[in-house]
This record gives C-alpha cells, sequence and structure tokens, in this order.
C-alpha cells in the first residue's frame, strides 16, 4: 500500500441513491426533470417528435441525455446543468421526512459507513440532501462529474469501481446499495456488491429517458438469486438487519 493511501476502513458501506429513492416518484421530479431536458433538446434547433426521440436514444445507449449531448453537440454541460437540474423547484416538491431521517441515524456507524450514489451533478445532489435534512448522515458522495470528459455512470461497471476507490473498499462484497434503476441494482451484483435491494413503489410512474414508464413488481421474487425488491425504505430494517441498532 502506498504511504499516501489511508488505511481500508473495516466497515462495510452503505451506498444510498439519491433520486426516486431517498423521496417519492410522486413528487415527479422525473418529469420536471424530463421536461427541461426535452426543452434544451428543441432549443438545439429540433422538432418536437425528434427532440422526444434523441432524448430517449441518448438516455438508452449513454445512460444519461447529457452524455449523448456532449459527444454528439458539443453542449457546455455546466450550461445543461444550470438550465435542467438548477432549474428544479425541488423545495416545492420535496419535504424532510422524520421517518427517513430516524431511518439513517439507526444505521449503526460502528459496523457501516453510509454514502450517496447518484448518477446526478454534485449540485443537484447536495440541494436534495439538505432539503431532506440528511446532510450530516451522509458520509461521502460519488457524483456524475460533468465538467470531467468521458465521465462515467450508472450502470456501468467502471462508475462502481470508481465508487469502490473513492470510498477506500476493496472488497465489493462488503457493499450495500439500494437504487430505484433495476439496471443500475443488477449492475452492482454483477460486480459482487453483496447486499442489493432494488427500490421499486409500484404502480407510480416516472419518466425514463423521456418516456412515461410505470413502475411493476419483479416477476422472480422467487428466485432464491433475485435482487430483493421492496416499495418502502422501512423495509432495510428487515433485510438489513444486521446493520441496524
Amino acid at each position: 500500500m502506498s504511504p499516501d493511501t489511508p488505511n481500508e476502513d473495516p466497515r462495510s458501506i452503505v451506498w444510498f441513491d439519491i433520486d426516486n429513492t431517498l423521496y417519492s416518484a410522486s413528487a415527479k421530479i422525473s418529469q420536471a426533470m424530463a421536461q427541461r431536458i426535452h426543452a434544451y433538446f428543441v432549443d438545439l434547433g429540433l422538432d418536437e417528435d425528434e427532440a422526444s426521440e434523441l432524448h430517449h436514444a441518448y438516455y438508452t445507449q449513454y445512460g444519461l441525455a447529457l452524455r449523448g449531448l456532449m459527444r454528439h453537440h458539443d453542449i457546455d454541460p455546466m450550461d445543461f446543468d444550470q438550465k435542467c437540474d438548477g432549474t428544479l423547484p425541488l423545495d416545492d416538491l420535496i419535504k424532510p421526512d422524520p421517518r427517513l431521517r430516524k431511518l439513517f441515524q439507526d444505521l449503526d456507524r460502528t459496523k457501516v459507513r453510509v454514502w450517496a450514489l447518484t448518477n446526478a451533478y454534485k449540485n443537484h445532489a447536495q440541494r436534495v440532501l439538505k432539503i431532506l435534512n440528511l446532510e450530516d448522515q451522509i458520509e461521502g458522495l460519488v457524483y456524475c462529474d460533468y465538467q470531467q470528459i468521458g465521465f462515467t455512470c450508472k450502470p456501468e461497471p467502471d462508475y462502481y469501481h470508481n465508487a469502490m476507490k473513492e470510498a477506500n473498499v476493496s472488497d465489493p462484497s462488503k457493499c450495500y446499495f439500494i437504487d430505484d434503476s433495476q439496471r443500475n441494482v443488477t449492475s452492482a451484483k454483477e460486480l459482487g456488491w453483496g447486499h442489493c435491494v432494488h427500490f421499486c413503489e409500484v404502480g407510480m410512474e416516472i419518466m425514463d429517458g423521456g418516456k412515461t414508464k410505470q413502475l411493476v413488481r419483479n416477476t422472480n421474487d422467487n428466485d432464491p438469486e433475485s435482487i430483493p425488491q421492496i416499495t418502502d425504505l422501512e423495509e432495510l430494517r428487515t433485510l438489513w438487519s444486521e446493520i441496524f441498532v
């Protein structure tokens, strides 16, 4: 080990996704964001149908519409962040939840560290955590660095590898992870992350790459290898009972 590398923390690490996980999809932030991204495409000179199709195509191919915009349209990612994420009226859409804060407080910090893992830029992530009154409960934040050329995002394996490197954890089996995206948790599990959970508010509608998607329950619940799916974060107290006080 390099003398500049800190000793690895022996505790496990809990990774929480932020958007549509720490708050309900009923807040409709994904819809508000989709409208802003659509408008951004239209401002590039595309008509409404072209903007919708390209938005979805870039999201599907690159994980984030922004990465397609950067690659094919040479846009300024910070301009995108300011006009899309930066204009979301988050204070009107989400509020602190004492029940959620108590969930975080009840995690046994002698056994785990708690980090956030998001595909948003740090400004948006920090805004959400502040509004939800969780800033002091999160020890670290891994985000998509829009200012970095070729930045990675979930569900790409390199994103998870980089997250582990940043948090100084070498054993993927010590990673607990919850995300509202089935793709994201599946990717993490395939990399050996030991305790993956899919948060899914069944019946809710979200925007997925600019397209409306209704959340549905897994059909393989009887498969012992399947990823557990929950509809309420309180269920983590049972699934991850070993890391709660």
